[in-house]
């Protein structure tokens, strides 16, 4: 079996992203209290270096997260057969609650982080894995 991608919805899911964390994590939304909870001081500012860095490898992680979503929801459509944005909403909560809140937890519990602080990055990564599926379920393949 083939499995088809649509690249121009994975650029595009990848791009939200960067959306839904600007939104999510500014200083009027959940912002202050995120750096007061994971203990990240606001006032200093990354080097232009960094800051590259960082908005580069975030968002190659985003373009590997939403090929994968792409690829999972194909499957799951050739599978289930419902609307292929039904399926790919539905493979995107399945994938974040098996892979994404069930290891931050882990990782939290561990090292100790406050069960708001774990709350409030789950969430925010239920709503960007279903805004990329929403992306790539609405564009198909």
């Amino acid at each position: 079996m083939d499995v088809s991608v649509n690249y121009l919805a994975v650029f595009l899911a990848a791009a939200s992203t960067m959306v839904v964390g600007s939104v999510w994590y500014a200083k009027g939304v959940f912002g202050n209290s995120w750096a007061k909870l994971a203990k990240v001081d606001l006032s200093k500012s990354p080097s232009t270096g960094q800051l590259v860095w960082l908005m580069g490898s975030t968002f190659v992680a985003s373009l590997i997260t939403a090929y994968i979503l792409a690829h999972v929801a194909f499957l799951s459509n050739t599978f289930f057969q419902n609307a292929f944005w039904q399926d790919a909403l539905t493979t995107g909560f399945w994938l974040w609650l098996g892979f994404t809140a069930t290891r931050f937890y882990v990782h939290d519990a561990f090292e100790g982080r406050r069960k708001k602080l774990f709350l409030m990055n789950a969430a925010h990564e239920l709503v960007t894995i279903l805004i990329m599926a929403v992306v790539i379920g609405l564009m198909g393949y």
